[in-house]
C-alpha cells in the first residue's frame, strides 16, 4: 500500500482494498473545526495585504467569509475562491464607490481553468516557467496563507464522535482522507492528534480534486452500496457524485450533532444497506439549507 503521505497522484492508483467497506474524509471543518480560524485569521488578513484590499476590507472579509464558510462554495480550492471573491468585490456598489480596483488575474484564472492538481507546487512551476508577476503574486499570498496556518492552527481536536467513529469503523472499513488543505498541514494535523493511524491515506491538494481522490481508490475496488464520503461542503457531495459513492454531510454549525448521527445511526445504516434512498435524500436536503448561493448583502 503506498504511503500515506505520498504526494505521487500514483498512490492513488496503487491503492488496494483490504476491507469490505470505504470512507473517506473531508478534514477541515469535517474532522476538525478549524475552518473559522484558518479563514479569518489566516487567509482573509492575507488577502487583504498581498491584494490591495485595505480601503475594502470590511466587503473583502464579507465575501470571503461568505465563500469559504457560509455559502455553496464552502471547502472550495483556495485558488477559484480567490477568485471568487474577486468576483463579488466586482460587482458590490460600496466597492465601485470607493474606487478601488479590484485585482484582474487573467493567468490566474487561465491556470485555474487548467490545472488538475491546484496546489502550490504546480503553482510554483507555473509561475517560475511564465514569469509571469500574477501567478508571482498568487504563489506569494498562498505561501503567506500556509506560513501562518502553520503557526496559528495547533491544538484544534477533532469534533466530538469522531474518534468514536474511527474506532467503531476501523474493522470493516478501509479509510482515507480527501482534502483541498497542502499534504503537510493535513498530515500535521491528523498526526498531531494521534488519528493518522486510522487511515490508509492522506490526499491533499497536490494530489488532485477531491472527485479524484475518491474516484481512483474506490471506483471498481468496492461496490457503490459501500463506499461513503463524509463531508461538509457542496464539493464533497459533488466528489462523492462522481465516484457513485454515498454521501453523509456534516453540517455546518451542526457538526456536533452530524457527528453523533453519524456514529448512532448512519454508519450501522451504511453496513447494513440501508442508507441510500430516502435516508440519504433527507440528509442532503437538510444539509443544502445551510449553504445558500446568494450572500446576504443581495437580499
Amino acid at each position: 500500500m503506498a504511503k500515506k503521505t505520498d504526494l505521487n497522484p500514483e498512490a492513488l492508483k496503487t491503492f488496494q482494498p483490504e476491507k469490505e467497506f470505504f470512507l473517506a474524509f473531508d478534514s477541515d471543518g469535517c474532522i476538525f473545526d478549524t475552518m473559522e480560524i484558518k479563514h479569518k485569521e489566516c487567509f482573509i488578513p492575507n488577502i487583504i495585504h498581498h491584494w490591495e484590499l485595505q480601503a475594502v476590507s470590511k466587503y473583502a472579509r464579507e465575501a470571503a467569509e461568505f465563500v469559504n464558510l457560509y455559502s455553496k462554495w464552502r471547502g472550495v480550492n483556495r485558488f477559484p475562491a480567490l477568485l471568487k471573491v474577486f468576483d463579488l468585490l466586482e460587482e458590490r456598489p460600496e466597492v465601485k464607490r470607493r474606487g478601488v480596483r479590484i485585482p484582474q488575474v487573467p493567468s490566474l484564472r487561465e491556470w485555474v481553468a487548467r490545472e488538475k492538481a491546484l496546489g502550490n507546487p504546480a503553482l510554483k512551476a507555473e509561475a517560475a516557467r511564465t514569469n509571469d508577476p500574477v501567478l508571482a503574486r498568487t504563489l506569494k499570498w498562498s505561501e503567506a496563507v500556509n506560513k501562518r496556518i502553520e503557526e496559528m492552527v495547533y491544538g484544534v481536536p477533532p469534533f466530538p464522535f469522531v474518534r468514536e467513529l474511527l474506532e467503531k469503523a476501523k474493522a470493516t472499513c478501509d479509510m482515507i482522507v480527501v482534502s483541498q488543505t497542502p499534504t503537510e498541514a493535513l498530515v500535521r494535523e491528523w498526526e498531531e492528534h494521534k488519528i493518522a493511524s486510522y487511515v490508509s491515506l492522506i490526499c491533499g491538494q497536490e494530489m488532485g480534486s477531491k472527485a479524484d481522490h475518491l474516484t481512483a481508490t474506490s471506483k471498481g475496488r468496492y461496490p457503490k452500496d459501500r463506499v461513503l464520503m463524509v463531508g461538509d461542503a457542496e464539493g464533497d457531495l459533488k466528489a462523492a457524485r462522481a465516484a457513485g459513492a454515498l454521501f453523509f454531510p456534516i453540517v455546518p454549525g451542526r457538526e456536533e450533532e452530524s457527528w453523533e448521527r453519524l456514529w448512532k445511526e448512519g454508519f450501522d445504516r451504511f453496513l447494513s444497506g440501508k442508507f441510500a434512498g430516502d435516508y440519504e435524500a433527507g440528509l442532503i436536503e437538510e444539509f443544502r439549507k445551510y449553504l445558500p448561493e446568494t450572500p446576504p448583502w443581495k437580499k
